[in-house]
Parts: structure tokens; C-alpha cells; sequence
């Protein structure tokens, strides 16, 4: 499999439900959304916009992932919380020399990131984004061979801080 056949796998409407570990507060949070995902060709404005923000031609991209959600009337409302919706950008700029990975660009409502993303033989697309001093990654696979109707998704979010190399002295008496 490769980046190609995972978008056209991806396209469709699903079910989103995700379940959140705030590790900090030691509390647990889930959340069902509606998600819609749009293939995009190279030339669609959105893929283009994105390429030029980054200095890249969008003939290097295999086009776009348009993701929306919305989530569910009972998920917010028995939060007393506004619905959460949004969209995500995902678009894929080929390593010529290793169809397996390249890099990404996302556009997150509004905010925008740079990152990589490679396939292991398992045939999992793990994406890495680094963005406002928080580094994702995101590791994404089909349970069952194709067609699938069951998308599983993990993400891990790690600050920068948390990234730095800490520097101990040991003293020995």
C-alpha cells in the first residue's frame, strides 16, 4: 500500500469515536463525530494554496485529503459545550526516490504545518507534524484488508520542551 491507495481507501463518510487520556489530570474524555473526507486533485485550490505557502509546486503533491467533522448532537449537548467542527487539509508531497514516504503539509482550520510521513511494511501510515511547540504523531491503518470499514487511529502529543535532551550530573563519592 502506499499514500495513494491509503487517500482512496480514506474517502467517504465515517464514525468517529475517539477516546482521549489527559495523562496531566489523570481523566479520560470520548467524543463521537460525523467525518466526512473529500479526495483532491492536484489542482484544487485548497492543494495549490498549501503548496505555494510552502514554496512547493503542487505537481509534486498527489493531491489532498479534505477532512470535516462535526460532532454528534448528544456528545455536546451533554456537555453543555458548543458542537465541535472543523477541517483538516492533508496533503502529500511524494519522496521521488522512496514511494513510502515524503512529506505532509496540514492546514488546520487555520493554522498550517510541515511534517513527514512514511508507511511501514505493515502497511500503517504514521505522520509526524511539529507545530506551535507540540510535536504529533499520528499512526493510522485499516483493520481489515481492502475494503475496510474500520479506520484505526492513534495519536500521540509531545511538547518541545519535553523533547530536550536533560542534562543530569552524577556525583560519585
Amino acid at each position: 500500500m502506499d499514500i495513494q491507495d491509503f487517500f482512496q481507501m480514506c474517502g467517504g463518510k465515517w464514525v468517529s469515536q475517539r477516546t482521549t487520556h489527559h495523562l496531566i489530570e489523570q481523566k479520560n474524555q470520548s467524543d463521537r463525530s460525523d467525518l466526512w473526507v473529500d479526495i483532491l486533485d492536484p489542482e484544487h485550490t485548497e492543494v495549490v494554496d498549501l503548496c505555494k505557502l510552502y514554496d512547493l509546486q503542487s505537481s509534486q503533491a498527489y493531491g489532498g485529503l479534505n477532512i470535516r467533522w462535526s460532532e454528534v448532537a448528544e456528545a455536546y449537548q451533554s456537555r453543555l459545550k458548543p458542537r465541535n467542527e472543523g477541517s483538516t487539509l492533508l496533503v502529500p508531497i511524494l519522496d521521488p526516490d522512496f514511494p513510502n514516504r515524503g512529506r505532509i503539509l496540514r492546514k488546520l482550520n487555520t493554522n498550517t504545518a510541515l511534517g513527514t510521513f512514511s508507511f511501514g511494511l505493515d502497511e500503517a501510515l504514521t505522520i509526524v507534524l511539529e507545530s506551535n511547540g507540540l510535536v504529533t504523531e499520528e499512526r493510522m491503518w485499516f483493520a481489515s484488508p481492502r475494503p475496510s470499514n474500520l479506520r484505526l487511529r492513534s495519536s500521540l502529543v509531545k511538547k518541545m520542551a519535553c523533547l530536550m535532551p536533560q542534562r543530569s550530573v552524577l556525583k560519585f563519592e
